[in-house]
Parts: structure tokens; C-alpha cells; sequence
């Protein structure tokens, strides 16, 4: 009995040494594959982007230097269409947005002066389809160079003007609109963002919404203030998919858990009911279990994370359903052993699919088989079946 305990325990260290092996394989593929595909990425659907209000300036006469006007008001709407895209083992966020900003400005001195309405992009790699910038419903011609586009405009004295800037572009990962340099101040302001998706996240160090409205499929985000100052930008971050890359390197990481009880409780079940299972056969069952991880490995970058899971769940559970048929018999491999595994194997790793209650989940599970055996074992005169 000793000498069998032994030869488990030498199988289950052999095994995890080999999920190490495995999940750092994983780990070293998706990260690997990040920093050279998020640049791809990037270079198709732009980076994220962080979006600056329009200014206006005139040159003083006779002093040959930019005299910035005040912005009065601000008006602002977005639109965010997510859609992920798979690239490896990795999804990325990646979301069309469509921007249209009105700017008022008033031109306070006592003559009539050339307006530089300048807006700077988000992004300097990314598209702007249908760039607009219109003074009073005007369309004017744009120059655009590293530091936004610009138009040239005539505003009388005393009178104000109002700039609107439109475009569509492309962005990865989140969209902030920054108020200014550090702390800002914004007059009259309202931002207003349109999401296709429900669960919205914030950035650190962000303003949250002052209301929000749920629709059918998404959000309207407002942000509202009469004259603000603070140094806090306003952003809105794309959820995130399941990562297929590094959950499966976590089930794997954990593999060496589930593989440990269910061993606990077919070595129990085998002690109760005298069947002779032998080291070569722990063996094979835990080989079994490493297929499971091998084949979602090298699947998950295939197809859906859900699917490749069901198939190698499917596949380990005949490997060792079809074998204890062989050795034991069919009752035992289809009950006993299939059920195990079901539970120690394919609902222990279905936890990771459970964010944040994951450590919960696989407690409760050790518990309830700790209780379980705890029942099963207790009337065994432990000292007559080792001396055996």
C-alpha cells in the first residue's frame, strides 16, 4: 500500500512538472504573439485614441505672437461601434468612432481678427474619414499637418463664431477626450457618448458620467458641467473578451489541483471496494488528463474558447471512460470514474470561466470532497488495510 501511494505521488509530480512545462509554452505563445501582432493591429485599426478640444488663435499686430481666444462652450458627440477581433491567442478591442465637436469662441478685442481654428487629432497612424471643419455652417478648406488640421476663418469684434470638427476613425483598447493640459478649465460643457455595448468600463483617474441612460443594445453616457476645473480626463474602455491564450495557461497552471482529488477519490472508491488498480494504470488516467490541456493549447487559437473546450473535454473524458471499461468495468468507469472527472476535470476548469469567483468555486469543490471522502472512510480500520 505504501509503495503504491508512492508510485501515485511520483506520477502526479511528473504530470505537473509537465503542465509547468505546458502552461508556460502557452503563456510564452500569447505574449510572444502580442507584441508582434498588436503592432499589426494597430497599423489596421489605429491605437487608442485621446481626443483635445478645438482652439482659436490670432496673431497680435505688432507683437508677432499667438493670442489664444477663450472657449465659451462645448458641445460634443460620439458614437463607439465595438467589434473584437482574433488575432493568435489574443482578442482585441477594436471600435469605430464617430466624432462631432461644436466649439464657440468669442472674440473679445475691439477689431476684427484672422481666426486659426486648429484641432488636434487623436492619433498621428490612424484614418479620418470625412474630416470636416465648418466656421458658422461653412465649409472651409483644411491644412493639415503633425499637429492637427486647421482653417482660417474672419471674426468680428465683440462676436462669436462656432467651429464644428467632424471625422470617423478607428481605435484599439479605449477613447478618452482630454479637457486640456493638466488642471483645465471647461465652460458650458457637454459630452455626449453612444456605446453598442453594455458592459462600459472607466479609466483610472477618470470622470464618471454625470447620467447615464441604458438602451437595448448599449448606453448614452453623458458628462454635463457649467464651469469645471480639474485635471481629469473623461474616457470610456472597451470591455474585454475571454482571453483564450491566458486562460488556458491558468487551467493549466491549476491542472496538477484537479488531477490531485480526483486521484483522492478514485484511490479512496478503489481502497472501498478492493479493486486493484495499479501505478501504470494512475498513469495512463493522468496522461488522460493532460491531454485534455495539450489539445486546448493548440485548439483555442483555432476556434471558439467554448468550443475547444467542450472537444477536449469530450475527447479526455473517452480516453478514460473507454480505458477503465478495459480494466475495470463498465459501471465503474462510466459512474464512478466518468463522474470524477466531470467534476474534477471539466467543471474544476469551467471555474476559470467564472471571473472572480473562481478561487470560490474550486474551495467549495476540495471542501465537498474532503467532506465526501471524510464520510466514505470513516469506519476503515486504516491499520488492518496498510498492514495488507
Amino acid at each position: 500500500m505504501i509503495s503504491r501511494i508512492a508510485a501515485i505521488a511520483f506520477i502526479l509530480l511528473g504530470t505537473s512538472a509537465a503542465w509547468l512545462i505546458l502552461g508556460g509554452t502557452i503563456e510564452h505563445r500569447t505574449y510572444q504573439s502580442d507584441d508582434k501582432l498588436r503592432s499589426g493591429v494597430a497599423s489596421i485599426w489605429g491605437s487608442p485614441q485621446e481626443q483635445g478640444p478645438a482652439s482659436a488663435s490670432y496673431v497680435a499686430v505688432g507683437q508677432e505672437r499667438q493670442v489664444e481666444l477663450p472657449l465659451d462652450s462645448s458641445r460634443i458627440d460620439v458614437s463607439l461601434d465595438l467589434s473584437h477581433r482574433q488575432k493568435g491567442l489574443l482578442w482585441y478591442s477594436t471600435y469605430v468612432v464617430d466624432f462631432v465637436g461644436d466649439y464657440t469662441f468669442r472674440n473679445p478685442t475691439g477689431a476684427p481678427q484672422l481666426i486659426a481654428y486648429t484641432v488636434k487629432l487623436p492619433a498621428e497612424h490612424a484614418i479620418y474619414d470625412g474630416l470636416a471643419m465648418e466656421v458658422d455652417g461653412r465649409a472651409m478648406p483644411i491644412v493639415s499637418d503633425k499637429q492637427g488640421a486647421r482653417v482660417m476663418a474672419q471674426l468680428d469684434s465683440g462676436q462669436a463664431a462656432t467651429l464644428r470638427v467632424e471625422y470617423r476613425s478607428h481605435g484599439l483598447e479605449s477613447w478618452r477626450y482630454r479637457l486640456g493640459d493638466e488642471v483645465s478649465q471647461a465652460h458650458d460643457f457637454v459630452l455626449h457618448v453612444r456605446t453598442n455595448f453594455k458592459r462600459i468600463d472607466f479609466p483610472l483617474n477618470a470622470l464618471s458620467p454625470t447620467e447615464k441612460r441604458e438602451r437595448p443594445d448599449g448606453w448614452d453616457l453623458f458628462w454635463q458641467y457649467r464651469n469645471l476645473i480639474s485635471g481629469f480626463q473623461i474616457g470610456v474602455t472597451m470591455p474585454e473578451r475571454l482571453q483564450p491564450g491566458p486562460l488556458a495557461g491558468q487551467i493549466s497552471y491549476f491542472a496538477p489541483v484537479s488531477l490531485l482529488l480526483f486521484f483522492f477519490l478514485i484511490f479512496t472508491i478503489a481502497t472501498l471496494r478492493s479493486i486493484d488498480l495499479h501505478p501504470m494504470n494512475y498513469f495512463f488516467l493522468a496522461a488522460a488528463f493532460f491531454s485534455f490541456h495539450l489539445l486546448m493549447a493548440y485548439l483555442v487559437d483555432h476556434i471558439s474558447i467554448h468550443l475547444a473546450f467542450a472537444i477536449c473535454s469530450a475527447v479526455s473524458i473517452s480516453l478514460v471512460v473507454s480505458y477503465l471499461r478495459l480494466v475495470v468495468g463498465p459501471r465503474f468507469a462510466v459512474v464512478e470514474a466518468g463522474g470524477a472527472q466531470l467534476i474534477y476535470l471539466v467543471l474544476f476548469s469551467y471555474a476559470f470561466f467564472l471571473h472572480g469567483f473562481t478561487g470560490l468555486a474550486i474551495t467549495i469543490g476540495c471542501i465537498a470532497t474532503l467532506f465526501a471522502v471524510m464520510q466514505m472512510t470513516a469506519r476503515i480500520h486504516w491499520g488492518d488495510r496498510f498492514s495488507r
